[in-house]
Protein backbone atom coordinates (compact mmCIF):
# COMPACT_ATOMS: atom_id res chain seq x y z
CA UNK A 1 0.00 0.00 0.00
CA UNK A 2 1.72 3.11 -0.91
CA UNK A 3 1.69 6.12 1.25
CA UNK A 4 -1.05 9.24 0.36
CA UNK A 5 0.81 12.33 -0.61
CA UNK A 6 -0.13 14.05 2.17
CA UNK A 7 0.95 11.81 4.49
CA UNK A 8 4.22 11.30 6.78
CA UNK A 9 4.64 8.28 8.64
CA UNK A 10 7.21 6.29 10.91
CA UNK A 11 9.86 4.59 9.04
CA UNK A 12 10.31 0.86 10.84
CA UNK A 13 13.60 1.45 11.41
CA UNK A 14 15.54 -1.98 13.30
CA UNK A 15 18.14 -1.08 15.67
CA UNK A 16 21.12 -3.76 16.11
CA UNK A 17 22.91 -1.43 19.19
CA UNK A 18 21.50 -1.22 22.56
CA UNK A 19 22.49 0.90 25.44
CA UNK A 20 23.75 4.38 25.65
CA UNK A 21 25.35 4.38 21.81
CA UNK A 22 22.04 3.69 20.56
CA UNK A 23 20.21 6.02 23.08
CA UNK A 24 22.30 8.90 21.80
CA UNK A 25 20.10 9.05 18.82
CA UNK A 26 16.90 8.10 19.99
CA UNK A 27 15.33 11.92 20.00
CA UNK A 28 16.33 12.51 16.22
CA UNK A 29 14.54 8.98 15.08
CA UNK A 30 11.45 9.91 17.15
CA UNK A 31 10.98 12.65 14.21
CA UNK A 32 11.61 9.97 11.23
CA UNK A 33 9.40 10.10 8.52
CA UNK A 34 8.79 9.02 4.96
CA UNK A 35 6.86 11.53 2.69
CA UNK A 36 5.71 11.17 -1.07
CA UNK A 37 6.19 14.62 -2.77
CA UNK A 38 3.52 13.90 -5.55
CA UNK A 39 1.87 16.62 -6.51
CA UNK A 40 3.22 19.29 -4.11
CA UNK A 41 5.75 21.96 -4.10
CA UNK A 42 6.11 25.60 -3.04
CA UNK A 43 3.14 27.77 -4.03
CA UNK A 44 3.85 30.18 -6.94
CA UNK A 45 6.97 28.91 -7.77
CA UNK A 46 8.83 26.66 -9.61
CA UNK A 47 11.38 25.54 -6.90
CA UNK A 48 14.14 22.72 -7.65
CA UNK A 49 13.70 18.88 -5.78
CA UNK A 50 16.54 20.79 -3.43
CA UNK A 51 14.38 23.12 -2.65
CA UNK A 52 11.53 21.40 -1.67
CA UNK A 53 13.61 18.95 0.43
CA UNK A 54 15.11 21.44 2.46
CA UNK A 55 11.49 23.03 2.92
CA UNK A 56 10.56 19.44 3.71
CA UNK A 57 13.31 18.85 6.11
CA UNK A 58 14.30 22.21 7.84
CA UNK A 59 11.19 24.27 7.52
CA UNK A 60 10.60 27.12 5.20
CA UNK A 61 9.17 30.46 6.80
CA UNK A 62 6.95 32.48 4.81
CA UNK A 63 6.08 29.67 2.32
CA UNK A 64 3.06 26.84 1.84
CA UNK A 65 2.42 23.93 0.05
CA UNK A 66 0.22 23.66 -3.08
CA UNK A 67 -0.58 21.07 -5.87
CA UNK A 68 1.44 21.54 -8.88
CA UNK A 69 0.25 21.41 -12.66
CA UNK A 70 1.26 17.82 -13.92
CA UNK A 71 3.70 17.99 -16.80
CA UNK A 72 4.86 15.73 -19.34
CA UNK A 73 8.17 15.25 -17.56
CA UNK A 74 6.85 16.98 -13.78
CA UNK A 75 5.59 14.85 -10.43
CA UNK A 76 2.37 13.49 -11.47
CA UNK A 77 -0.44 12.25 -8.84
CA UNK A 78 -1.24 9.54 -10.65
CA UNK A 79 1.92 7.66 -10.61
CA UNK A 80 2.35 4.91 -8.31
CA UNK A 81 5.92 6.21 -6.95
CA UNK A 82 7.69 3.00 -5.21
CA UNK A 83 8.04 3.10 -1.21
CA UNK A 84 10.95 3.90 0.82
CA UNK A 85 12.31 1.70 3.33
CA UNK A 86 15.61 1.59 5.29
CA UNK A 87 17.82 -1.85 5.09
CA UNK A 88 17.89 -3.79 8.19
CA UNK A 89 21.02 -2.99 10.41
CA UNK A 90 21.54 0.14 8.00
CA UNK A 91 19.48 2.91 9.95
CA UNK A 92 22.54 4.12 12.27
CA UNK A 93 26.26 4.27 11.50
CA UNK A 94 29.18 4.55 14.79
CA UNK A 95 32.54 5.09 14.61
CA UNK A 96 35.67 4.54 17.39
CA UNK A 97 38.65 5.62 17.47
CA UNK A 98 39.94 2.48 15.53
CA UNK A 99 37.00 2.44 12.89
CA UNK A 100 33.57 0.60 13.46
CA UNK A 101 34.76 -2.39 14.63
CA UNK A 102 33.72 -2.72 18.56
CA UNK A 103 32.41 0.39 19.96
CA UNK A 104 31.68 1.73 22.75
CA UNK A 105 29.45 4.54 24.89
CA UNK A 106 33.32 5.41 25.79
CA UNK A 107 34.87 5.21 22.38
CA UNK A 108 32.50 6.84 20.61
CA UNK A 109 33.81 9.35 18.23
CA UNK A 110 29.98 10.23 16.22
CA UNK A 111 26.92 8.15 15.25
CA UNK A 112 25.11 9.16 12.60
CA UNK A 113 21.29 7.89 11.79
CA UNK A 114 18.85 8.25 9.31
CA UNK A 115 15.82 10.67 10.60
CA UNK A 116 13.74 11.29 7.44
CA UNK A 117 13.10 10.59 3.89
CA UNK A 118 11.01 11.73 0.59
CA UNK A 119 11.03 10.80 -3.06
CA UNK A 120 9.11 12.27 -6.35
CA UNK A 121 8.55 10.12 -9.00
CA UNK A 122 8.06 11.31 -12.67
CA UNK A 123 7.00 9.48 -15.86
CA UNK A 124 8.44 10.58 -19.40
CA UNK A 125 8.85 8.30 -22.89
CA UNK A 126 8.39 5.17 -21.28
CA UNK A 127 11.22 5.76 -18.77
CA UNK A 128 10.23 6.24 -14.58
CA UNK A 129 12.45 9.32 -12.86
CA UNK A 130 12.56 9.13 -9.22
CA UNK A 131 13.98 12.06 -6.94
CA UNK A 132 15.15 10.64 -3.23
CA UNK A 133 16.05 12.91 -0.03
CA UNK A 134 17.70 11.56 2.82
CA UNK A 135 18.02 13.45 5.97
CA UNK A 136 20.06 12.17 8.77
CA UNK A 137 21.92 13.54 11.43
CA UNK A 138 25.34 12.86 12.53
CA UNK A 139 25.84 13.39 16.66
CA UNK A 140 29.40 13.44 18.51
CA UNK A 141 30.54 10.84 21.09
CA UNK A 142 33.11 11.45 23.76
CA UNK A 143 36.08 11.17 21.79
CA UNK A 144 34.51 12.58 18.45
CA UNK A 145 35.56 16.19 17.53
CA UNK A 146 34.86 19.09 14.92
CA UNK A 147 36.11 18.51 11.57
CA UNK A 148 34.45 16.82 7.81
CA UNK A 149 33.21 13.59 8.34
CA UNK A 150 33.00 11.26 5.29
CA UNK A 151 29.04 9.21 5.88
CA UNK A 152 29.54 6.54 3.89
CA UNK A 153 24.95 6.10 2.33
CA UNK A 154 23.81 3.83 0.15
CA UNK A 155 20.75 3.77 -2.02
CA UNK A 156 19.11 1.17 -3.83
CA UNK A 157 15.99 0.31 -5.81
CA UNK A 158 14.97 -3.45 -5.86
CA UNK A 159 12.18 -5.09 -7.27
CA UNK A 160 11.78 -7.40 -4.41
CA UNK A 161 10.37 -11.18 -4.95
CA UNK A 162 11.50 -14.93 -4.19
CA UNK A 163 14.59 -13.85 -6.09
CA UNK A 164 15.11 -9.99 -5.48
CA UNK A 165 16.72 -8.16 -8.42
CA UNK A 166 18.52 -4.71 -8.13
CA UNK A 167 17.39 -2.08 -10.95
CA UNK A 168 19.33 1.03 -9.81
CA UNK A 169 22.28 1.32 -6.70
CA UNK A 170 24.54 3.84 -5.74
CA UNK A 171 27.09 4.41 -3.05
CA UNK A 172 27.79 7.99 -1.72
CA UNK A 173 30.11 9.74 0.71
CA UNK A 174 27.93 12.27 2.39
CA UNK A 175 30.92 15.06 3.77
CA UNK A 176 29.56 16.14 6.91
CA UNK A 177 30.95 19.72 8.65
CA UNK A 178 31.47 19.46 12.13
CA UNK A 179 31.66 22.91 13.56
CA UNK A 180 33.54 23.96 16.43
CA UNK A 181 31.38 23.94 19.83
CA UNK A 182 28.40 21.76 18.00
CA UNK A 183 27.89 18.32 19.03
CA UNK A 184 25.16 16.95 16.42
CA UNK A 185 24.62 18.27 12.68
CA UNK A 186 21.97 17.50 10.47
CA UNK A 187 23.19 16.35 6.46
CA UNK A 188 20.69 15.84 3.38
CA UNK A 189 21.73 13.36 0.54
CA UNK A 190 19.93 14.32 -2.57
CA UNK A 191 19.60 12.05 -5.95
CA UNK A 192 17.49 13.37 -8.82
CA UNK A 193 18.46 10.68 -11.75
CA UNK A 194 17.25 7.52 -10.75
CA UNK A 195 16.02 6.21 -13.98
CA UNK A 196 14.63 2.89 -15.66
CA UNK A 197 12.37 1.88 -18.01
CA UNK A 198 8.78 1.83 -17.01
CA UNK A 199 7.81 -1.77 -16.23
CA UNK A 200 4.40 -3.38 -15.88
CA UNK A 201 2.37 -2.24 -13.32
CA UNK A 202 2.75 -5.36 -11.69
CA UNK A 203 6.25 -5.60 -11.28
CA UNK A 204 6.16 -1.82 -10.40
CA UNK A 205 3.84 -2.62 -7.20
CA UNK A 206 7.45 -5.33 -6.23
CA UNK A 207 9.84 -1.78 -6.52
CA UNK A 208 11.10 -0.54 -3.27
CA UNK A 209 13.53 2.34 -2.73
CA UNK A 210 15.98 1.37 0.00
CA UNK A 211 18.34 3.32 1.98
CA UNK A 212 20.90 2.96 4.54
CA UNK A 213 24.72 2.92 5.67
CA UNK A 214 27.31 0.58 4.02
CA UNK A 215 30.69 0.78 5.95
CA UNK A 216 32.17 -2.03 3.92
CA UNK A 217 31.97 -0.06 0.30
CA UNK A 218 33.72 2.61 1.82
CA UNK A 219 36.55 0.52 3.18
CA UNK A 220 39.37 0.05 0.41
CA UNK A 221 40.23 -2.75 -1.48
CA UNK A 222 42.67 -5.74 -0.20
CA UNK A 223 45.86 -5.01 -1.39
CA UNK A 224 47.41 -7.79 -2.73
CA UNK A 225 50.81 -9.45 -1.09
CA UNK A 226 53.00 -10.07 -3.39
CA UNK A 227 54.29 -13.36 -3.87
CA UNK A 228 57.90 -14.03 -4.57
CA UNK A 229 59.35 -16.82 -6.73
CA UNK A 230 62.21 -18.52 -4.72
CA UNK A 231 65.80 -18.19 -6.51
Amino acid sequence: MRQDSKSCTMLPVRRSQTGLIGALALGVLAAGCSSNLLGSSPSGSDSSFKDRMNALFFGAPGKTEASAQPGPTGPSADIDCPGIDIRTGAATYSVGPQGTGDVTATTLRYQADIAKTARECSVNAGSMTIKVGVQGRLILGPTGGPGQIDVPMRLALVQEGVEPKTIWTKFYRVAVAVPPGQTSVPFVQIEENITFPMPKPAELDAYVIYVGFDPTAAMPPDKKKSHKKPA
